[in-house]
């Protein structure tokens, strides 16, 4: 069973997410967006222990606080290996043009299908290619972080790099909308939703 809290980082207010498994409180962070302080003081308080930093892709606004954080916590960077070289480079990233740049290396390459342990619960990664090349989602049981590639009545953006709009499309359908109606879904911004609302009332997928 997993344990989850929000907090909201960075200029463009992107969702961080703080994902216990209840047993251990054992914790992964997804997307830290900024406030390197604001998240290590939050696990505290929860008493959960991170153990890695998990990114749904490699836009800058998700990745502020990741150099912080991995100086802090001592802990592995995990992201999908199409978007590994894009953390690397704060021109790719544009983290260059904000008011920090951030240049970080991968510890772990994911891919569709991997399953990140945490205590004695798993995470399944699901590859949702089209807002970036190697955009993922997070499903924590009843519980999807979508990152970039869903949101409440919306959709991620397709005119930055990697970006296609077929292929979005495609993912979403095939991998998102296929799962149970009652999950959760947890977006990289702006407020949660569930899988049959997009279903129904998204008009992106009409």
């Amino acid at each position: 069973m997993f344990l989850m809290e929000k907090i909201v980082t960075g200029p463009l207010e992107v969702n961080t997410y703080l994902v216990a498994d209840k047993a251990t409180g054992d914790c992964i962070v997804i997307d830290p967006g900024g406030d390197a302080k604001g998240i290590v003081n939050l696990a505290e308080k929860k008493s959960w222990t991170v153990q890695k930093i998990v990114l749904t892709h490699g836009h800058g606004d998700h990745i502020g606080a990741l150099n912080q954080l991995k100086e802090k916590l001592k802990v592995p960077i995990a992201i999908h290996h199409e978007d590994a070289s894009m953390i690397e480079d704060g021109q790719r990233n544009f983290t260059a043009l904000m008011s920090t740049t951030v240049e970080a290396v991968a510890d772990e390459l994911l891919k569709d299908g991997d399953e990140i342990k945490l205590g004695e619960s798993v995470i399944k990664v699901i590859h949702t290619p089209g807002h970036t090349q190697g955009g993922i989602c997070l499903l924590a049981e009843d519980m999807l972080f979508s990152g970039d590639t869903l949101f409440m009545h919306s959709i991620g953006r397709t005119d930055l790099e990697g970006g296609n709009l077929f292929q979005l499309l495609r993912s979403i359908k095939k991998n998102l909308l296929v799962l149970d109606e009652q999950i959760r879904v947890f977006p990289g911004h702006g407020p949660d939703t569930n899988i049959k609302m997009e279903k129904m009332s998204n008009p992106h997928l009409k």
